[in-house]
């Protein structure tokens, strides 16, 4: 039995809208995203290790001070030292005299190296510097479609592409508790504007190399996607599991600051493709009817 897509574009864009919405509904309401301290201003505290030392027993000694926002990474030439990043707090003296005397249990050779206080604004440029490299980004790949394929192709991806950026976004703030929004996200948000494309340009490309076969030509176009989808799904679901599987068992085995850049990536990939498949061809059919009807009325 040959298996064939349908025009579902209605009840999938319904149910993206309706995520969007409730996301934007809860950021109103006062729960929107876990911002990072990269974002959030925050205090670094460095020590030297004396040796080799594992991060979980620092994560550790943190969580019986009370502290649960952090951010851990090993620093120095030989990574005997670690980074130490919490949100503002009065009492950092007191949580220095703590965490110091935990940590001395297991490394007993442990120093003290410096202290330092940093704001916000670097995270409000890196915000800055994210959009303006998504819209920049859009705007080339317009471009690029648009002489490749045709304007409306073009202005179909794009549409794909915020969509897949929007629902990335909505997830964070659906999952607030388990996604923390830190530099790694940003990282994660760009990896899949590039990887998002992907998938609808095969899909693009197989509609164009069926329009030019004249059985298929004369089709309406939703039928000439339904079968550009279906041609193209064998690919897709391959490189989709095969990505998946390797950020999965990323997330699972990594470390915190890892898992914070894989989860994101991982709704970004199954956003990507659920857009590639469901929605972008589809929507450039739409857009190219229209474009016909206008035709005839004039």
């Amino acid at each position: 039995m040959k298996f064939e897509m349908k025009n579902h574009l209605k009840p999938c864009a319904a149910v993206s809208l309706a995520i969007i919405v409730v996301a934007l509904v809860m950021s109103l309401m006062g729960h929107g995203m876990n911002l990072g301290i990269d974002f959030t201003g925050g205090t670094i505290m460095t020590y030297n290790m004396g040796g080799e030392f594992d991060t979980a027993v620092v994560e550790a000694a943190l969580k019986e001070n009370g502290i649960e926002n952090t951010q851990i990474a090993k620093a120095g030439d030989e990574g005997t030292q670690v980074q130490i990043r919490i949100a503002d707090s009065e009492n950092t003296d007191d949580l220095r005299v703590a965490l110091e005397a935990k940590l001395a249990e297991t490394y007993p050779e442990i120093e003290y190296v410096d202290i330092t206080r940093v704001g916000a604004v670097a995270g409000k440029e890196l915000i800055s510097n994210a959009v303006k490299s998504v819209t920049f980004a859009a705007i080339l790949m317009l471009l690029y479609i648009a002489v490749r394929f045709d304007f409306y192709s073009g202005l179909a991806a794009v549409i794909g592409l915020l969509h897949d950026v929007a629902i990335m976004m909505a997830f964070v703030v659906l999952f607030s508790g388990a996604i923390r929004v830190e530099t790694t996200f940003i990282a994660a948000l760009l990896t899949i504007v590039g990887y998002s494309i992907n998938n609808t340009i095969i899909i693009f490309d197989r509609i164009r190399e069926n329009n030019r076969k004249a059985n298929v030509r004369s089709l309406p176009r939703e039928e000439i996607v339904n079968l550009a989808v279906t041609q193209s799904l064998p690919r897709t679901l391959n490189t989709t599991v095969t990505t998946l599987l390797t950020i999965v068992c990323l997330y699972i085995m990594g470390v915190d600051s890892v898992k914070q850049f894989a989860l994101p990536l991982i709704v970004g990939i199954i956003a990507g493709t659920y857009s590639a498949n469901m929605i972008n061809g589809y929507v450039w059919a739409l857009l190219m009817d229209l474009k016909s009807k206008k035709k005839v009325k004039a």
